[in-house]
């Protein structure tokens, strides 16, 4: 490596540094992920829903880490199975069996923006965006349609998202519990939290998860919209909480999980494989042995031919040279003309002559001396010569030139 090379490097290796110290140094930028996990600390996990819930001594809390399907397949006790999350897509099979063990006294809770539209159909709803008329501010305000539980200022989003609500096609076997508005729009609440009997149980719906997220519940007094909508719940049967469905993971399958979630581990794990790429990159590039370079095989056709023709010639062996010359001119017109020698018939010295640009008499008289000379058993050099420059006067006249 010249000197030049060495200063370049340098600079280069420096500039790496800089960025890679600007890139550690700088913060983090908030993770909106709509997780909804019970663990997780984002602005859009539950851990603070979660742990207030499962702190109060009055609740019986399961949490279910396996699909409902396969929960209600082994038997599932009385209660209410809760869904939380950003989206909850049942299939068919699962949601038949959800409503099937719903219709026996038991509640289905779902808060959800992409909610099955199954479930949907069944109870004659469909999911709106919430669209505002007097401006563009998309922060809602959800409130409660029960006197007893309504809040006179209502909970704020400080944050703006385009927020869902319920239409229902069929309201008479709908309740509606909770609105939600968008702010300075008084005029136009909607349904965003409802609930429908269904056999002798009930089903809850809500569409807007974010109400029961970190940053919602610890702004102002909003922890209270979730302790009220608790109060919906049959607090005498136990709650199943499902986290099968969860946007999240309740655990971390890469092995690297501890080594990148320390900034200064993950830096130094980086500078590794960089220091290790350029390695590779000069020391190969330096001590790299030369490549041989391989000759392609060359083609001794030829000669193999004429070794062969010349042993022939030297053994006096002319019927055999006879037999060569004629299996070779046969292979001749099949690769050149694509046309078979197995019938020499009228048609084959039509054929022959339209290709080869000979006359049919040409060719049919070339043939006879190839028949008389191939029967021949006591054919002589001056015999082989004949037929040799029969064939090659044929050869010649095809290729173009004036050769009989």
């Amino acid at each position: 490596m010249n000197k030049t090379s060495k200063v370049f490097f340098g600079f280069f290796l420096l500039l790496v540094v800089f960025l890679t110290y600007l890139e550690a140094t700088e913060p983090e930028p908030v993770n909106w992920t709509p997780s909804y996990m019970s663990d997780d600390k984002i602005p859009l996990g539950s851990l603070v829903f979660y742990e207030s819930w499962k702190s109060t001594q009055k609740w019986d809390l399961e949490e279910v880490g396996i699909p409902p399907f396969e929960k209600l397949t082994d038997g599932l006790k009385n209660g209410t199975y809760f869904f939380l999350n950003n989206a909850a897509a049942f299939d068919t099979d699962e949601l038949d069996i959800l409503l099937n063990w719903t219709s026996k006294g038991n509640e289905l809770f779902v808060s959800a923006r992409n909610i099955s539209p199954a479930l949907l159909d069944t109870l004659q709803l469909e999911t709106k965006v919430f669209i505002p008329k007097n401006d563009l501010s998309s922060k809602p305000e959800l409130n409660f349609k029960n006197i007893a539980l309504k809040n006179e200022a209502g909970f704020k989003f400080t944050n703006e998202f385009s927020p869902l609500y319920f239409e229902q096609r069929d309201s008479s076997n709908i309740q509606v519990h909770g609105l939600i508005n968008i702010q300075g729009d008084e005029g136009n609440k909607q349904p965003n939290f409802i609930s429908a009997r269904f056999g002798e149980g009930t089903i809850y719906l809500h569409s807007t998860p974010e109400a029961f997220s970190n940053y919602f519940l610890l702004s102002q007094q909003n922890y209270e919209y979730a302790e009220k909508i608790l109060a919906y719940i049959n607090k005498r049967n136990p709650v199943f909480l499902d986290n099968y469905y969860k946007a999240g993971k309740s655990f971390y399958a890469s092995p690297l999980y501890l080594l990148l979630s320390q900034n200064q581990l993950k830096w130094a794990y980086y500078f590794l494989l960089a220091g290790c790429i350029l390695f590779i990159v000069f020391e190969g590039k330096r001590k790299q042995r030369a490549i041989p370079i391989v000759n392609p095989l060359k083609n001794q056709s030829y000669e193999y031919a004429k070794t062969l023709g010349d042993l022939y010639l030297e053994e006096k062996e002319y019927a055999k040279l006879i037999s060569q010359k004629i299996n070779l001119f046969l292979e001749y017109i099949r690769i050149n003309y694509k046309i078979s020698t197995k019938n020499i018939d009228e048609e084959f010295y039509i054929l022959l002559a339209a290709k080869s640009g000979n006359s049919i008499a040409d060719g049919k008289k070339l043939f006879k001396k190839i028949q008389h000379f191939s029967t021949k058993k006591n054919a002589g050099k001056t015999d082989f010569l004949e037929l040799a420059e029969a064939i090659n006067n044929f050869k010649s006249h095809s290729n173009g030139k004036s050769g009989k």
